[in-house]
């Protein structure tokens, strides 16, 4: 019998765990505007979470069924949310502002593959070089990396577009230039060096 009660709390942690995990990335793909995708893992994940409801309503004078639910739904949202970050869906623009206003930071970003609009600008303390970079999620440490390592100063403000729309811009970056960049990269660490 208290074999019968463990593996009923283990179904049911299971289940919302695979449960909460989904309704997450649902949610995220219908906020990116990937609806269809979205209502198909509605569809899967509406059979999950009955089925686990209906096990724990079935059982509700069981308090470690109780709990198992609880926990399955705490670790499903922390499990959802590391697949998201996996999936890193979208883009992000990056506001630069740098205080050494040398068109060559721009350059820089641009060889390697990021879609930079620059232009100068007047901070407090003088000229600036301001900029704004298009790169999707994914790619998204390694560009704040990239201009940490041009001016370990530079102030950098981020945030998630709605909508993109033509311009160079796009088809910069959907041409694969940040990933060719990257991989190129990989390929130059990974070749033995000369003696």
């Amino acid at each position: 019998m208290l074999e019968n009660a463990f593996i009923m709390v283990a179904i049911i942690f299971i289940i919302n765990i695979v449960y909460v995990s989904m309704f997450t990335v649902r949610m995220i793909l219908t906020l990116k505007g990937r609806r269809y995708i979205a209502a198909l893992l509605s569809t899967v994940e509406i059979v999950i979470y009955v089925v686990g409801l209906g096990l724990v309503l079935d059982n509700l004078n069981e308090i470690q069924n109780l709990i198992a639910y609880a926990l399955g739904y705490g670790l499903g949202v922390i499990i959802g949310s590391m697949i998201e970050e996996k999936l890193a869906l979208g883009y992000i623009v990056v506001n630069v502002t740098s205080s050494n206003p040398d068109i060559k930071f721009t350059q820089q970003i641009r060889e390697k593959g990021y879609g930079v609009t620059s232009w100068y600008s007047y901070g407090m303390d003088g000229d600036r070089l301001s900029m704004q970079i298009l790169t999707p999620r994914r790619y998204e440490i390694s560009l704040y990396e990239l201009i940490n390592n041009i001016d370990p100063k530079a102030f950098i403000i981020s945030y998630e577009p709605k909508q993109i729309n033509g311009g160079f811009w796009v088809k910069q970056v959907r041409k694969g230039k940040i990933r060719q960049h990257q991989e190129n990269q990989l390929q130059e660490q990974e070749k033995p060096e000369d003696s």
